[in-house]
């Protein structure tokens, strides 16, 4: 595999861990988390309950504006000579189209959207979303109710996680010579002084606390959800032991493919897990409510486009504000955390790729692929509500979304087998996520894309730890670190701001440096 231009030698002892600001205030950050939830759990969820509100009321309508602009300027960027730029000073690609694609799909889509996917759209079919006005429960509502998942899992959330940030990354890091870093995203605005001095390292930081904060919730949850699984469909005992140990195989998983690295474990996991996505939906296209599917596919994405920007744009003074905090707002301000992490991610996966092809393949493809997702079990969830065959109302009122994923499951062709098999390609979802962000953090740490082994397992092991003591003090606990990621978003927003027009300019500088452009 070729090595970065750019990558320094490897330090020891202490150093291994990378910067100490970074390390410092990152795992600072954790134990601080994990010892004020137990020394008064109550005042913890209480304070963060009140950032996320003021968060979110305050601050929801930058968020939306911002991946809106991310969206468009990076489309924008795509149609344009200067996207033929390539990535990386490779002239041909590092991998495969179809293993890059993979990795893209199975890191960005993660456990957040196959956790989502069953129980999202059946929320919206039972509670008519606010840029609707069908009756729920009715025909009518469910165009609609898919619509509202697709902008909350489409091309907007796509766009922010590893686009015009991703460019400027690729250019600042494989040509300039800059660490592969969050600073590195504000380094045109503040010069060297931020990339050498503490600030750069608390610009870092504020990174790696919302990937941490966005990761350990779907790892704890995880463990929930396949502990619930398991006890619904064999009977098996439904406790804090088995989360535990579910826990263990997870973290043993995603840490030993994070030590592998992008071109093995990782690689393979998301390989399987893609192959393992097509068989569910293969089956459920042949066996399932197919017509229908079809159908509501054509109705859905007509709705969400027609009513796009409505949706896109729509605020606390024209929809309930409980609504929008804790869906439109929270799940954009969840992306706008991941999103430093995600582009040096990607930017790393990519290299030998022209600037199109990233930003196609993550800003249009993906999406388009997670629409398909979300019609394949939301839409067969809605089905089943439908006709009557289920019903999710209490459950999903109640916010109970791993109750949604086996119901539908169960409901699906196969039932128990299905069952299974999606816990499956949940759990390595999840494991995909781990190992990548695992990876991503190490490079942040290390400042370059072959980080030291010890420093991947650390966060690996890190986030593992911290998910078990959240659950040992409840699940409601991982939900107000989940709650704490809408409050990072404020800090992370600003550090990629500037990618909305330093992305255009990296790529123009890139297309012109390989002689694509005068």
């Amino acid at each position: 595999m070729p090595h970065s231009p750019n990558e320094p030698p490897q330090p020891g002892g202490l150093r291994a861990l990378g910067d100490p600001v970074v390390l410092i205030l990152s795992v600072g950050f954790i134990i601080a988390f994990l010892l004020m939830s137990l020394f008064d759990i109550d005042l913890v969820a209480d304070s963060i309950s009140s950032g996320f509100a003021w968060t979110a009321l305050t601050l929801g309508t930058y968020f939306q504006l911002l991946l809106i602009a991310t969206f468009f300027i990076a489309i924008g960027l795509a149609l344009t000579p200067a996207a033929k730029a390539k990535i990386g000073n490779l002239d041909t690609p590092e991998m495969s189209t179809f293993k890059w694609l993979s990795i893209i799909l199975c890191t960005l889509l993660a456990g957040g959207g196959v956790f989502f996917a069953a129980g999202e759209p059946v929320y919206h079919f039972v509670v008519t979303p606010p840029a609707f006005d069908t009756e729920a429960g009715t025909a009518e509502a469910v165009s609609g109710a898919l619509a509202q998942s697709f902008m909350h899992w489409g091309f907007l959330a796509w766009a922010v996680l590893g686009s015009l940030t991703a460019v400027v990354l690729a250019h600042a890091h494989y040509v300039k010579g800059q660490p592969l870093q969050p600073r590195t995203l504000l380094f045109p605005v503040f010069g060297k002084q931020l990339m050498q001095g503490p600030l750069g390292g608390i610009v870092d930081a504020c990174c790696v606390i919302a990937l941490v904060a966005g990761t350990v919730g779907p790892i704890g949850f995880l463990a929930t959800q396949v502990s619930f699984g398991l006890h619904e469909l064999f009977g098996l005992p439904e406790g804090y032991i088995g989360q535990l140990i579910i826990l263990a195989l997870l973290a043993s998983v995603y840490v030993a493919s994070s030590l592998s690295g992008v071109h093995r474990g990782i690689q393979m996991l998301s390989r399987f897990n893609v192959f393992l996505a097509l068989a569910i939906g293969a089956v459920i296209v042949i066996f399932g409510p197919t017509l229908f599917l079809v159908n509501t596919y054509a109705a859905s994405m007509g709705a969400y486009v027609s009513e796009f920007f409505n949706m896109a744009t729509m605020t606390a003074d024209t929809a309930p504000a409980w609504w929008m905090k804790w869906w439109t707002v929270f799940f954009f301000a969840w992306f706008i955390g991941y999103a430093p992490l995600m582009a040096i991610f990607v930017a790393r996966i990519s290299r030998g790729r022209s600037v199109r092809e990233m930003i196609l393949a993550v800003a249009v493809l993906a999406p388009i692929a997670t629409t398909v997702w979300f019609t394949l079990l939301g839409g067969s969830g809605i089905y089943y509500q439908l006709t009557g065959v289920i019903d999710l109302t209490e459950a999903l009122n109640n916010f109970q979304f791993d109750v949604a994923t086996l119901t539908v499951a169960q409901a699906l062709p196969g039932g128990t087998l299905m069952a299974l098999a999606i816990l499956l390609l949940t759990t390595i979802f999840v494991a995909t996520t781990g190992d990548s962000m695992s990876y991503a953090i190490a490079m942040v740490s290390a400042g370059h894309d072959r980080p030291n082994g010890i420093l991947r397992a650390f966060w690996g092991i890190a986030m593992a730890l911290m998910a078990a003591i959240l659950l040992y003090m409840g699940a409601g606990q991982i939900g107000v670190l989940q709650q704490f990621i809408v409050i990072t978003a404020i800090p992370v927003s600003l550090i990629i701001l500037p990618s909305l027009w330093k992305g255009p300019q990296a790529a123009y500088a890139m297309a012109r440096e390989q002689g694509i452009i005068d």
